[in-house]
């Protein structure tokens, strides 16, 4: 046997073949992938259908893929109404996904791993770092914050919604504990799944602060990620790192102009905004801007929406919230990162700067690659929704990049879609909810130093 062949089945071989099997860029995808399959198939099970639901005695396989690609995903989208299709088991399955979902398939891997062997291996560690942009070290305790977090907003907000329900709307206790328990896990893994008839969303509760500001609260916190929550509790009084300072400057500046934009888009608006008092118009354009960043909960029929509220949602959405977390879109620190190298190009500096640090070329090229990418999924996509649908372009982009940025948002056209446009739906929730991850963290973990550099050119742009 040639010296070569040999070597290709030696151990060497076979640890390099188990690594790149094991690379986060694979074990991700292959993860929600598998949580689709099997939230599919308990969805696909008779006890899951509410009675009378499904006529013919079985629900379509396009429907249940929907939804459950929408729920692990943590998207929001819905072919069907959540409250009134699916029986209290179905509603539990969808339940369980969108927290599996919003935990992150190679977090939750990295857990059991923790319980059952009491260690992490490296590639755990790696898989983990990629899902929740921690370092390898961190893992352990970053997995121990993500499990206390999570279970303390989603109990807080569960109680708060539960009292709101029985006591102000006389609903009975076994309904307005669950009503308060899926809306918190909902609201914190930004799923935008809701339990009221019709799919009317929380659009029943638009004025009703005492709804709205606990989801709004568990929206947020899960939205800038659990990379943020930790530095800010661990380093109170000290400089927070730049990337803290930038996701949570993003934020603030889209929740007070989006706020502002969808008052002076909605304000004359007879379908939306007029019969609101001035301080509900405040409250239902705040909880717009803080939802379109990839909650997907709704107060309005955005169908009813100026253009020009239509097309901001369009843009908050692609935005998203803060890595590390349970948002989708490209990501505040992606958008930052871009307006710090427009600056500098602007300014004509060599170097991006933010607080007083220079931005790596690296992290600068991989934001390109998620714009890139982000930007040809969705081009793609909605050419496809064009040629298979009747929906016009403004619509049709509007779902793409709601599916895409796993946001949930509709403008209606969601129930009414052939199976191949449910289809184009159901790969853009994937490709939303793994791409960027996998890609930023593919690109990471790929980057090598090289001994020499190629002569310089300077290729017209513009």
């Amino acid at each position: 046997m040639p010296p070569r062949a040999r070597a290709d089945r030696g151990p060497l071989a076979r640890r390099r073949r188990v690594r790149t099997l094991l690379h986060p860029a694979r074990v991700i995808p292959a993860g929600f992938a598998a949580a689709v399959v099997l939230g599919t198939l308990a969805l696909l099970t008779p006890v899951a259908v509410a009675e009378g639901a499904a006529p013919d005695g079985g629900t379509p396989l396009v429907v249940a893929v929907f939804t459950a690609t929408s729920a692990v995903c943590v998207t929001g989208l819905v072919v069907v109404d959540t409250g009134t299709y699916w029986s209290a088991a179905g509603q539990a399955a969808i339940l369980v996904m969108i927290q599996v979902g919003g935990f992150g398939i190679s977090t939750l891997a990295t857990l059991l791993a923790l319980l059952l062997r009491r260690r992490l291996g490296l590639r755990s560690r790696l898989a983990t770092g990629a899902a929740t942009r921690s370092t390898p070290a961190e893992a352990r305790s970053v997995l121990a914050g993500i499990v206390r977090i999570t279970l303390l907003v989603e109990g807080v907000v569960a109680v708060a919604l539960s009292l709101r329900f029985l006591l102000g709307y006389d609903m009975p206790l076994r309904r307005a504990l669950w009503y308060g328990v899926f809306h918190a896990v909902s609201a914190f893994n930004n799923a935008g799944f809701a339990l009221p008839e019709d799919n009317a969303n929380l659009v029943p509760y638009a004025t009703d602060e005492w709804v709205t500001v606990p989801v709004m609260v568990a929206v947020v916190l899960g939205g800038i990620g659990f990379p943020v929550i930790f530095e800010v509790l661990r380093r109170t009084g000290l400089p927070w790192r730049v990337s803290t300072r930038l996701v949570l400057l993003g934020t603030a500046v889209l929740l007070v102009g989006g706020t502002a934009l969808y008052l002076v888009l909605e304000w004359e608006n007879a379908e939306t905004y007029a019969g609101l008092a001035g301080a509900d118009r405040v409250w239902v354009a705040l909880f717009m801007s803080v939802s379109a960043r990839t909650a997907g909960f709704n107060v309005v029929d955005y169908a009813d929406l100026d253009d020009g509220s239509l097309f901001l949602t369009t843009l908050l959405m692609f935005v998203g919230g803060g890595s590390g977390g349970t948002a989708g879109g490209i990501k505040v620190g992606t958008l930052m990162v871009l307006v710090a190298a427009v600056v500098a190009e602007g300014r004509g500096d060599p170097d991006a700067e933010v607080f007083g640090r220079r931005i790596s070329p690296a992290v600068i090229r991989q934001a390109l690659a998620v714009i890139g990418i982000s930007g040809a999924v969705i081009s793609t996509a909605t050419v496809w929704l064009l040629a298979v649908t009747d929906a016009g372009l403004a619509p049709a982009l509007f779902e793409v990049v709601s599916a895409y940025a796993t946001v949930g948002l509709s403008t209606g056209i969601t129930d009414d879609l052939p199976p191949g446009g449910d289809w184009v739906l159901v790969t853009c929730m994937f490709l939303g909810r793994i791409g960027p991850t996998t890609a930023v963290a593919a690109l990471a973990l790929r980057e090598r130093g090289r001994l020499y550099r190629m002569p310089e050119t300077h290729p017209l742009v513009g």
